[in-house]
């Protein structure tokens, strides 16, 4: 599971995109998921970095899904038009 830190601005976001690229592309499951819950400081480079993580994945043949996106990013993504781009992961 990737893990999203604490804050993830514009200041973070080619770092933090750069470390979860990496640990994606380690991941060995079917499916990458990504931790949102600690994020708290955010603006939307949050957004641009998990979709570039999503595309990523996605070029790896690795389905994509984010727990605990902050309800404040949900809505920015579903202003974007991007919410189903970032799914919940499916119920075990």
């Amino acid at each position: 599971m990737l893990v999203l830190p604490a804050e993830l601005t514009h200041a973070q976001a080619t770092t933090c995109l750069n470390l979860l690229l990496q640990a994606a592309r380690a991941e060995t499951g079917a499916q990458v998921l990504v931790d949102a819950t600690a994020l708290a400081r955010f603006d939307s480079s949050a957004l641009a970095v998990l979709l570039a993580c999503r595309r990523e994945c996605l070029l790896d043949d690795k389905r994509f899904a984010v727990r605990g996106l902050p309800t404040r990013l949900r809505e920015l993504a579903g202003l974007y038009g991007i919410a189903e781009l970032l799914p919940e992961p499916a119920a075990a």
